[in-house]
Formats: C-alpha cells, sequence, structure tokens
C-alpha cells in the first residue's frame, strides 16, 4: 500500500520503490509491483514505472512544461486554463512515478497549500462567476490523508456554484486499498456531483482489488471515466486498446480520453505520431460499441479545451 500523507508530510515514505539516479525518482507501490512479469524486458507496466536511460537524452520538441501549466497559474496551486472549470494543485506527490508525466518538471514547491495559500486559492475559485467545476489534482490528490481531503471539499460545498468535483487520480488500480470507507463518505457528501478520472494504460492494471474500489466508489455515488495516454511499447496496439476498454467497462469505468503524449522532456520514447493514433481509434470504432471508443485528443498550449484528433 502507498502511504497516505498526513497532513504534515515527511519527505519520504516507508516501503517505496527509489532509485536516485535520475532527477525523477523511481516510484511504485506493491500493487504495481505485482503486475510486472520480471521476466519479459518487454513488460508494458514495468514499462511506465521503471527508469529508462533514455530519458536522460534532449530530443527537440520535448519540453519541461509542454502544455502550458505555468502561464496557467492564476495563483499559487491553481491552474485555470479553460472556461467555467479550473484545476486545483493539492500536492505534488504521488503513489507511483509514470515515467511520461507530464509535470515530472512542474515546480511544486512554489504550489505549495499552506492555510493561507490555500485560503487565496479558494477565494480565487469562489471569486469566478462562471466557475461551475474544480479538479482537484495534483500529483495525486488521493494520496492525501481523509482529514485534509475532507477540509478541502466542505469548503468546496460552500461555493453555490459549483456544480461538479472532478478527481484525477490513479489511486484505484495502484494503491486501491486506499479508497476506504472514510474517504467514501467524505465524496457522498459532496452536494453536488463527483466524477473521478481514473489513468489506466493497459488491462494488466486491472485486478480484483481494483473492481472492488472502483464498486465502493460507485456505490458513493461517483461517476467513473478513464483517460489513457497512447505509449509506444505499453498500448501502442489497437489488440491491448480494446482489450484495455473491455476491461474497464466489466470493472464499471467508462473509456474517456485517449491522450497523444504531451511532450514532456524525457520522455520521447514513448511517442506516438497522431496519424497512427488515429489509426487505432477508426480500428476501435470498427470492431467496439461506441461507448467504448475513447476520444483520441491532444492538450495544446493555450488553447480553450482538448483538440480532437480523431
Amino acid at each position: 500500500m502507498a502511504a497516505i500523507i498526513p497532513d504534515n508530510p515527511p519527505t519520504s515514505q516507508p516501503g517505496e520503490r527509489r532509485r536516485r539516479d535520475a532527477d525523477f525518482v523511481e516510484l511504485t507501490t506493491p500493487t504495481v509491483e505485482s503486475r510486472i512479469d520480471a521476466s519479459d524486458p518487454d513488460d508494458p507496466v514495468a514499462r511506465q514505472f521503471r527508469i529508462d536511460p533514455r530519458e536522460a537524452l534532449d530530443v527537440p520538441g520535448f519540453d519541461v512544461d509542454p502544455v502550458g501549466d505555468l502561464a496557467a497559474n492564476a495563483v499559487p496551486g491553481v491552474l485555470h486554463k479553460y472556461r467555467g472549470r479550473a484545476l486545483l494543485v493539492l500536492t505534488g506527490a504521488c503513489a507511483v512515478h509514470c515515467r511520461y508525466c507530464f509535470r515530472r518538471h512542474f515546480p511544486y514547491g512554489e504550489q505549495r497549500l499552506d492555510q493561507a495559500a490555500l485560503d487565496r486559492a479558494l477565494g480565487y475559485l469562489a471569486a469566478d462567476p462562471e466557475m461551475t467545476e474544480v479538479i482537484l489534482s495534483g500529483g495525486d490528490p488521493l494520496v492525501l490523508s481523509s482529514r485534509r481531503l475532507a477540509t478541502v471539499i466542505e469548503r468546496l460545498s460552500g461555493m453555490p456554484r459549483l456544480r461538479r468535483l472532478r478527481i484525477h487520480s490513479r489511486i484505484p488500480t495502484v494503491s486501491p486499498e486506499r479508497i476506504d470507507d472514510s474517504l467514501c463518505r467524505t465524496l457522498a457528501d459532496f452536494p453536488g456531483r463527483v466524477v473521478l478520472v481514473a489513468h489506466v494504460n493497459h488491462a494488466r492494471e486491472l485486478t480484483e482489488s481494483s473492481a472492488a474500489a472502483f464498486g465502493r466508489l460507485r456505490e458513493a455515488g461517483v461517476a467513473l471515466l478513464n483517460q489513457t495516454v497512447l505509449l509506444e511499447g505499453v498500448n501502442n496496439d489497437t489488440d491491448v486498446l480494446a482489450e484495455l476498454s473491455e476491461a474497464l467497462f466489466e470493472q464499471g469505468v467508462l473509456p474517456y480520453y485517449l491522450h497523444q503524449l504531451d511532450p514532456v522532456a524525457g520522455a520521447a520514447h514513448f511517442a506516438v505520431d497522431a496519424e497512427t493514433g488515429r489509426k487505432r481509434i477508426e480500428a476501435l470504432r470498427a470492431r467496439l460499441p461506441g461507448y467504448l471508443v475513447p476520444r483520441f485528443v491532444v492538450e495544446q498550449a493555450g488553447e480553450s479545451s482538448k483538440t480532437s484528433i480523431a
């Protein structure tokens, strides 16, 4: 189990798998490790979390701020890119480190939400007359303690214009035991709709434990979506993507986005060209019902929304 970060977190957690031969250290959980076939050099789960020497390559077009997060940083802790919704960066910590993470170079230290910064961030969100949705992100917001999350969500509940709370998290699959009664009660108490966007790239990441975690979230009234990143060596294959969509739906999660890789420095070896991605989507449309075919999108800095590719 990945340790839940308390309100005043230490710099590291017991049991983390770290290797300090790169700035962005290697970090997994026992659940992730159990899904890796150590005998397979091309294991699709390992490729997502094991450090690759190619991360050190300087590749033109791959930047430290690939989606314009810094320009959208309205106040510390708030990224405001799109009309009517904004992202609240609750923590820079995650249970795992995805090697293609688009925020692997993000200056989290400048976004730390102490009480004064949190007050300012929530004040900014409350002052926007069009703000109907707040997205909890990071890092992964579900590594925070239940008490910390409840405090933030309770304050968001007091914003009368807020209709939805969205949470982006890998926790249901990498540390499913974290989806406990306390967390589910907190989410169920939010007066608007709660949406959790999971992040699963391969069907091997789904387990009986993740199915139980998703089930607890559904019982709490949470709508479940998934976003996948198209990754060379992981899921750049129509059969793999089709199996993922089917497996997600069996666990009550609707495929939502297939993302073109954000061109972050250190992740160029994962890149798949957009035309190949289009072909994958067309092939999925030919074999799956429409509700199991995710939207193929790319995030471009300065645009008013995600851009549909296919």
